[in-house]
């Protein structure tokens, strides 16, 4: 037989078939330890050339991956918790209704599941969603025949993947930056909890790749974890926090952009209010801006929301889509330039040494009610 007729090689396990939606079926079986991740990749998250966002995975966290091989290793080892994988459309289920010990119920049964086997070369025909830490930990565990509860669904594309891999770890005590980065993929809807960071996600997305943003390349992202370039300082928790303050409350110079009953956003204008504001902030503190939090207050996250909480005062006043709002901008914030503290020295009535400020809820606060509170009382002096 020629290598073009040769048949792909699978591997057929039992299976049971929980059909929860149209033809979309959830399978339950078993895989031995050494056979996950010959079967199945693990997709970590990932920018390509063009920055477009692949995969989805957490970076490996080797200290835990070493404590459960420590606990796969001794004497009763029990793993109840499922590996979840989504399976390539490849795959095919034969019902075997005989060996059912209950009559079909019209939404499970049993039977097998036939696998296509990776050829090399070639992608697997499996992606872990669910358990990265527990497939590489199975992986180098001694005991290589450990059964595995494996629970796995079919999808042909990354998105569905993503949205899964979304929900399954909503709850759980993922990295939030993963969770931040990853919200702009899913299309499907989200819980309102997630929904509501959608948006802010969203543009902090574009406010990294477009070449007009003042924070291009600057704002760290998980997909970047080892592989950092020098200008990314920012983290993006606080570009998402500092634009979600000022989308849902009222008194947000973006929550205007917003309309409620009909459920639409003009994103094009709030994307030119945040390039035009924060672009005059980078040009008002030029000794602060683009240096790492540790040397400069004004890229830490503290800073980014006391800023963000000054830029609804002055866009409240300026309209940032006029064509004079660049030097206006410029002319509100150099108000408060003389009274900044970011690389050295310590805030007037704060007390605080620059350094000092650190990401808690009193810091921010005090921060942004002295940036406030001067900004306006120069305004009224010089009025």
């Amino acid at each position: 037989m020629s290598s073009s007729t040769r048949a792909t090689p699978t591997r057929e396990v039992r299976a049971l078939r929980i059909v929860q939606a149209k033809d979309s079926p959830l399978y339950i079986f078993m895989l031995r330890a050494d056979e996950i991740l010959n079967f199945a990749d693990i997709s970590r998250v990932s920018r390509d050339e063009a920055g477009k966002l692949i995969g989805y995975q957490r970076p490996q966290v080797r200290k835990h991956i070493q404590e459960i091989v420590e606990y796969l290793d001794s004497d009763v080892p029990i793993f109840p918790n499922p590996i979840i994988m989504a399976l390539a459309p490849e795959v095919t289920f034969r019902s075997t209704r005989g060996g059912n010990r209950h009559p079909d119920d019209g939404v499970s049964d049993t039977g097998r599941l036939t696998i296509p086997l990776p050829e090399a070369g070639k992608t697997k025909p499996a992606w872990i969603v669910d358990g990265q830490q527990r497939a590489l930990a199975l992986s180098r565990a001694q005991r290589r025949d450990f059964p595995v509860p494996i629970t796995a669904f079919v999808a042909d594309t990354v998105n569905l993947q993503r949205d899964q891999f979304v929900r399954i770890n909503n709850t759980k005590p993922l990295p939030r930056g993963l969770v931040t980065e990853l919200l702009p993929e899913v299309d499907s809807p989200l819980p309102a909890r997630l929904a509501i960071r959608q948006a802010p996600s969203k543009l902090c997305d574009v406010l990294n790749t477009d070449n007009s943003s003042p924070f291009v390349g600057m704002i760290k992202r998980a997909s970047m974890s080892g592989n950092l370039p020098s200008r990314a300082v920012i983290t993006d928790t606080g570009i998402v926090a500092m634009i979600q303050e000022s989308l849902t409350s009222s008194s947000g110079c973006l929550y205007p952009y917003r309309d409620i009953g009909r459920g639409e956003t003009d994103f094009d204008s709030i994307i030119k209010a945040l390039i035009i504001y924060w672009s005059a902030v980078r040009d008002v503190f030029p000794e602060a801006w683009g240096k790492p939090p540790e040397k400069s207050r004004l890229m830490h996250k503290a800073g980014i929301l006391a800023m963000g909480r000054l830029m609804d005062r002055i866009l409240g006043t300026v309209d940032p889509l006029h064509e004079d709002a660049p030097e206006r901008i410029r002319q509100h914030l150099a108000l408060v330039v003389p009274h900044c503290r970011w690389t050295a020295g310590t805030w007037d009535d704060i007390g605080h040494n620059w350094n000092e400020i650190e990401n808690v809820t009193k810091h921010v606060q005090e921060l942004s009610n002295y940036l406030i509170r001067i900004y306006h009382s120069t305004r009224r002096e010089l009025m």
